[in-house]
């Protein structure tokens, strides 16, 4: 197994969360509640500040007047939703601080359309650790982006949810392995209390 720590020594490493936001947490999700989600990524964002790791918090909308917004042909539609003032606002108990770095995007992945991997490599992050809702959507969506611009994920599994078990599950076992590695929040908090391999 991969060493944990090894992963996460190093201050090329960030910390991205996906979607936490009033018009998403506020669905059911499922295996994990969306309160124990905010929570567990909360802590975690705090333990990357802590060694001044990115913390870089990504929201979903189209802009005002909609235009950008996807409307593909499909099978099953998305759910009808409304989108008030505050649908895409970061809910505070994700934890969200004046320097983190706040993305939008206009669809599923954070990269297409969007400053993340500049901002990424600005900064000379090569390591990502995720959460967020949803898993099989926002998240892996984000992930396979990351995948194949060349960078090593780390998925934090009670630290992301979905809105069915069963989507959340199939991810975390049948894909996120084969493009990264998955972790738990004990397993990455308990990495971060060691001390660092080159201080």
């Amino acid at each position: 197994m991969i060493d944990t720590a090894a992963f996460l020594d190093d201050a090329r490493c960030a910390f991205i969360v996906i979607d936490l936001q009033t018009g998403i947490v506020a669905r059911e999700s499922a295996p994990h509640a969306a309160h124990d989600v905010l929570a567990r990524c909360a802590r975690i964002a705090q333990a990357f500040r802590a060694r001044s790791y990115p913390v870089i918090y990504v929201r979903v909308t189209p802009s005002a007047d909609g235009a950008d917004a996807l409307h593909p042909i499909v099978d099953v539609p998305p759910p009808a939703m409304v989108r008030d003032a505050q649908w895409a606002t970061l809910v505070p108990d994700c934890g969200v601080q004046a320097d983190d770095i706040v993305i939008t995007k206009r669809q599923w992945g954070a990269f297409y359309g969007t400053e993340l991997d500049l901002q990424l490599r600005r900064r000379g992050v090569q390591r990502i650790v995720i959460g967020g809702i949803s898993t099989n959507i926002g998240v892996e969506s984000t992930a396979r982006d990351a995948f194949e611009r060349g960078y090593p994920l780390m998925f934090v599994e009670d630290a992301m949810a979905s809105f069915a078990a069963d989507e959340h599950h199939h991810t975390v076992e049948r894909i996120f392995p084969r493009i990264g590695i998955v972790r738990s929040t004990d397993q990455v908090m308990y990495a971060m209390r060691a001390p660092m391999v080159n201080s």
